[in-house]
């Protein structure tokens, strides 16, 4: 279903958006080790988030 893979994308965009405000944090405070594992999070959630728009979109056209 088309509504659930928005949903995943959605969720996997919002964790994206935490990881990157604590990359910049951390970056911030100068623990540029911990700035570095979240900036590496928040491009895997982007990465999946894309992934489940793509479905969604796929699945979309399939309905119409």
């Amino acid at each position: 279903m088309a509504k659930e893979q928005h949903t995943k994308a959605a969720e996997h965009h919002e964790t994206a958006a935490k990881s990157h405000r604590s990359a910049a944090e951390h970056h911030g405070k100068g623990d540029h080790a911990k700035g570095k594992e979240h900036a590496k999070a928040a491009m895997q959630h982007s990465q999946s988030a894309h992934q489940h728009s793509d479905e969604a979109h796929k699945k979309s056209d399939q309905q119409k």
